[in-house]
């Protein structure tokens, strides 16, 4: 069984000028025919990736399912193919909501998250009958039991608890401390479980517990499982309140170094050891058996560990330069299309498609975007690179097109699905006129211009 942290569907050609490829297209080949920037997903990957989860964890015998958290990317045509192979889904907007039911999610293995859902997205979510809200506060239980009511209908209510536990990952993407906005923290959760019970509008169905994510350690993992059994057990016993599941979240983390590997491509300096990050099997081996402690059905919510190493962003260069302390390799893509360099420091191989022999060079690599904090990549060591040359960033499926942006007018990237040989536009590239918000008038006038 292939590992969801294993890379299986980027790599370089044979060829005497190896070529990087996506399952057996060349990456070269779609960014000619669509441009760049350019996100490239990797259909087979996206599959192997959900199954490997599933597969680990039907082979403990126990009931258990996968929730892909649609928030790391939901590209509706993604969406289907996540769908059709059985998983569930897990929204956090109405926008993702009525994408997932659009996909064809069933809404019985449909779980809304978030800390603030409107009233507005509360009514549609009864109105579609999903498996349950995953609440983050007393009042939140009180106005979705007071819309149920209004509506007539019961509300499956999930509470999420806050256990306290760090995850050991950037700041940003902790959720599971007190000083986090997510959940009720464990002091005051049997408080809240206890009210839930009382309304008849509402069903309490589950607890849920989210730590963080690109988690690279188990103990953080194991921390939570152990806080949250202790929970659920003496729910049981002190409360008597029965529940039917146990939503233990996402936060795997994956591999982002050396992903993709050829003797003329430089390792990462830290090296392969360098990124420890626990296999599949490591992170259920280590919590399942805690889990199952509860006797209750198990959800997961992975996002990152299904959709972030199916999907390379294809960018070209556009010019280089130095200066006395460095090298710019200056690329059409940045901050706008993978935030996550800048926002969390996160790192991401970057590759060339097309490898030459030639003396590699240290460089920053940068974006068009009129920010200091715009980069792909800082004191990189990597092969020649001039002007028209393309690489692609690897790993960014996961948090790249959903924290896109059009910030200093720039339309959103264009985005395709491989599929063997063959390959597909899933979503067109923006147009300027229409992120501009100009008038029919004004893009008359701007197509003059263009023609």
């Amino acid at each position: 069984m292939t590992d969801v942290l294993d890379q299986q569907a980027f790599r370089y050609s044979n060829d005497a000028e190896p070529q990087l490829l996506c399952e057996d297209v060349p990456l070269s080949e779609l960014a000619r025919e669509f441009s760049t920037p350019l996100y490239v997903y990797s259909k087979r990957q996206i599959i192997e990736n959900l199954h490997a989860f599933d597969a680990t964890l039907k082979a403990s015998g126990k009931e258990h399912y996968v929730s892909y958290a649609v928030k790391a990317n939901s590209n509706i045509e993604i969406l289907r193919i996540l769908a059709e192979e059985g998983s569930g889904a897990d929204v956090v907007s109405a926008g993702e909501l009525l994408a997932a039911l659009a996909a064809g999610f069933s809404p019985d293995k449909i779980t809304f998250d978030g800390t603030g859902k409107t009233d507005r997205e509360i009514e549609l979510a009864l109105k579609a009958n999903i498996h349950a809200f995953n609440v983050e506060s007393l009042e939140e239980l009180t106005v979705i039991n007071n819309i149920a009511e209004r509506l007539g209908v019961r509300a499956k209510v999930s509470i999420r608890v806050n256990p306290d536990v760090d995850a050991k990952s950037h700041p940003y993407i902790s959720t599971g401390m007190k000083e986090n906005k997510f959940g009720i923290d464990m002091e005051n959760a049997r408080e809240a479980f206890i009210y839930a019970s009382k309304h008849p509008a509402l069903e309490v169905v589950g607890i849920h517990v989210h730590i963080g994510s690109q988690i690279t350690s188990l103990d953080p993992f194991i921390k939570a499982a152990r806080s949250t059994v202790k929970f659920v057990n003496s729910l049981r016993v002190k409360s008597g309140i029965v529940l039917e599941h146990l939503n233990f979240g996402g936060g795997q983390g994956i591999h982002y170094r050396n992903v993709v590997k050829h003797p003329l491509l430089p390792k990462d300096e830290l090296g392969e050891e360098g990124e420890y990050v626990p296999s599949l099997s490591e992170f259920v081996g280590a919590v399942l058996p805690i889990l199952d402690q509860t006797g209750l059905k198990i959800i997961f919510e992975p996002g990152r560990a299904i959709i972030a190493n199916a999907c390379a962003l294809l960018a070209s260069v556009l010019y280089t330069k130095s200066n006395s302390l460095k090298k710019f390799v200056i690329t059409d893509t940045g901050m706008t299309e993978l935030i996550r360099p800048c926002l969390y420091e996160a790192y991401h191989q970057v590759a060339p498609l097309e490898l030459h022999q030639g003396s590699t060079q240290r460089v920053d690599i940068v974006g068009p975007i009129c920010e200091t904090s715009d980069f792909l990549a800082q004191s990189r060591e990597m092969p020649p690179l001039k002007r028209g040359d393309a690489i692609a960033v690897l790993c960014a499926g996961a948090y790249g097109y959903t924290l896109a942006s059009n910030y200093n007018l720039r339309p959103r990237a264009a985005e395709v699905l491989v599929d063997g040989t063959e390959y597909r536009l899933i979503r067109e590239r923006e147009k300027v006129e229409d992120v501009a918000g100009l008038s029919e008038k004004e893009k008359a006038l701007m197509a003059s211009l263009v023609s």
